[in-house]
């Protein structure tokens, strides 16, 4: 009977459009071959000659190098057509990283690492949008766990394979990223009919989703619930940004020469938990608003967070990572959701693009402020400010629920009026 129902889990992802699965396989590939970033900073130190602020520097200069990208590929993608920007941006990303084989100059190395993290940063709102494309609302949900589950997978093994040809030949850590760059825009550009919306075809298209005109500026302007939603989410991002930043110094001021070794048990928990446990997750709330999803990925963050005050045994710090690991799950699969559901189609991977910037302002800001904040009243003042910024921003989200769906009642009320007339 139990292996019954953990099949049936399986039948969530069934039915399908085909290119959902190639995207599924797509984001597996990728971030399987992802072994350039990952060793970056120890690349630089130990094979460079970098010291750590340097290194730090220029991995900060890689990552904010995505955001550019990442509007520019929404831009693209929203004019051009998915599967062409798709393949330009995966295809460049790759090129780059493979013509770091043929230099030895950190300063080249650097700069052509930062040219790939721009059009890599493209692919994502790309991606997105040709989830929102191919599926209808009520199964978007589905789409982008499949999508997320791909992505953990593919970044589960991956590294595995890097930290070996890190230590043996590590060209082929540059070869082996861009190598699996070009097989996912093969597996794209082959089995991917292109998804751009037909603005002159939208009779059956939701309200919310229905064509304007003007720029990405104009039309999220009228959509004023979508800026109130990305300033929440800056909060839930603030706080799930302390997993990689306020953690591992507390895991060393609790257990001194053990913290990182006990981080990484933690690393490895928050892994195994989105792999084994997405695909449940998603099948218990795949009827539910996505701003009840997310809601209460605020709340598990408070609670997995929150109880990092009163913990000092290892047991316990399992726990309460598998708890904002649930959350992560349930915040994952549902942002993208939302914006999907509540954006014009001809600006799909621009909003995708732009809303993006929410994680990164809440990742910036629970890095810097965070850091001074700890300076001033220490490690441990860290974990009830947590509590009270999750649960902040999880009463954000409910409330934004209930105003939205406050204004769809309205909105009936006054077409069921008029056609009263």
């Amino acid at each position: 009977m139990k292996g019954l129902i953990k099949l049936r889990c399986f039948d969530t992802y069934k039915g399908l459009p085909k290119s959902i699965y190639i995207l599924f396989l797509a984001q597996v590939t990728n971030r399987f071959g992802d072994f350039v970033l990952p060793f970056l900073t120890l690349f630089l130190v130990k094979k460079m000659g970098f010291d750590y602020k340097s290194a730090g520097f220029a991995v900060m200069l890689i990552t904010l190098s995505s955001i550019p990208g990442s509007i520019a590929g929404g831009k693209i993608a929203d004019h051009i057509g998915r599967r062409k920007s798709y393949a330009i941006f995966q295809f460049s990303a790759g090129f780059f990283l493979l013509l770091c084989v043929f230099t030895k100059s950190p300063n080249i190395i650097i700069t052509l690492v930062c040219i790939s993290s721009f059009f890599n940063g493209g692919v994502r709102p790309i991606m997105s949008a040709i989830i929102a494309d191919v599926l209808p609302a009520e199964k978007r949900q589905i789409g982008f766990s499949i999508s997320y589950l791909g992505i953990n997978l593919g970044a589960a093994l991956g590294p595995l394979v890097a930290g070996f040809l890190f230590s043996h030949y590590i060209p082929l850590i540059f070869i082996g990223d861009a190598v699996t760059s070009f097989v996912a825009v093969i597996l794209v550009v082959l089995n991917i009919k292109e998804t751009l919306p037909d603005c002159n075809n939208d009779e059956c298209i939701r309200n919310e989703e229905k064509c304007e005109d003007g720029n990405v500026f104009t039309a999220l302007i009228k959509r004023p619930k979508i800026i109130i939603f990305l300033i929440i989410n800056i909060f839930l991002s603030f706080t799930y940004t302390q997993n990689v930043f306020s953690l591992p110094i507390m895991l060393d001021n609790v257990f001194g020469g053990s913290g990182a070794r006990n981080y990484g048990i933690l690393i490895s928990c928050n892994a195994i938990t989105v792999l084994v446990m997405t695909i449940f997750i998603t099948n218990k709330i795949r009827n539910w608003n996505p701003l009840s999803a997310i809601a209460m990925s605020g709340i598990l963050y408070a609670i997995g967070f929150g109880m990092i005050t009163f913990i000092h045994s290892m047991p316990l710090y399992i726990i309460s990572t598998l708890i904002w690991t649930i959350g992560e799950i349930m915040n994952a699969t549902n942002f993208g959701v939302y914006i999907s559901n509540n954006t014009p189609q001809n600006f799909r991977a621009r909003f995708n693009a732009i809303t993006s910037l929410s994680f990164a302002i809440g990742g910036a800001l629970g890095t810097s402020l965070m850091g001074k904040y700890m300076d001033g009243l220490g490690v441990n003042a860290v974990w009830p400010l947590v509590f009270f910024l999750s649960l902040f921003g999880a009463l954000g989200m409910y409330i934004l629920k209930i105003k939205s769906e406050t204004n769809i009642e309205k909105r009936v009320e006054c077409l069921e009026a008029y056609e009263d007339i």
